[in-house]
């Protein structure tokens, strides 16, 4: 897993129901510079997941599924496993050393880079999404990367996040990210989300690391 250093920043999230806007400090901290691949799963738990295999993304995998393999690796590595999982709720502990899921504030500022736009580059250039990906998924890193190194931020699979999808009206949903293969250019953008309930495993959302800056 080849992580990059993001540095602190803040990010402006917007509530899309309320309208409302709130920013967030972040601290420095580390994000795979690729989403988590099928032999890197397979590797890891035993598993194979998804009709893709190899380099590219795992997909058809449910957020329980994502934090499951973080607390996997991150025991196989002798760190602190991140996510304490407790009947139908998990916890996050903020000071383990281990992998875990980006903030949706985290994936949102590692993917703009410093921009202010909606991409950080031409989308045909960054990104496989509905026009250029012959509907299908793609192996990691074929497309730029961002300046700070994150390859396929945006396009080929959207990706988990740790928060809630505004919970008063969706409960346990869980924030995606990024825009995936069969999506058109407009959901393909930095500041775009999408929710899905953590059981639910589809076939255009996979998921990247990330782990506290020690």
């Amino acid at each position: 897993m080849r992580m990059i250093a993001v540095p602190p920043g803040r990010v402006v999230l917007t509530d899309r129901r309320t309208q409302r806007s709130r920013p967030v400090d972040l601290l420095p901290y580390r994000l795979a510079a690729f989403p988590v691949t099928q032999a890197q799963y397979a590797a890891t738990t035993g598993r194979c997941l998804g009709a893709a295999q190899g380099d590219h993304p795992v997909e058809s995998v449910s957020w329980h599924d994502a934090i499951t393999f973080c607390n996997t690796l991150s025991r196989q590595e002798n760190l602190t496993p991140a996510y304490h999982p407790t009947g139908e709720t998990t916890q996050w502990d903020r000071t383990a050393d281990g992998y875990r899921l980006p903030t949706e504030a985290e994936w949102e500022h590692a993917c703009r880079a410093g921009t202010t736009t909606p991409r950080y580059g031409d989308l045909d250039d960054i990104a496989w999404y509905r026009e250029n990906s012959q509907e299908q998924i793609h192996n990691v890193g074929e497309k730029e990367p961002n300046a700070w190194g994150l390859h396929d931020m945006l396009g080929n699979v959207w990706e988990w996040c740790w928060d809630l999808y505004d919970p008063e009206v969706y409960g346990t949903y869980r924030v995606l990210k990024g825009g995936g293969w069969l999506d058109e250019h407009w959901s393909v953008r930095a500041g775009v989300s999408r929710k899905s309930h953590p059981t639910y495993a589809i076939d255009d959302v996979g998921f990247r690391l990330a782990r506290n800056l020690a």
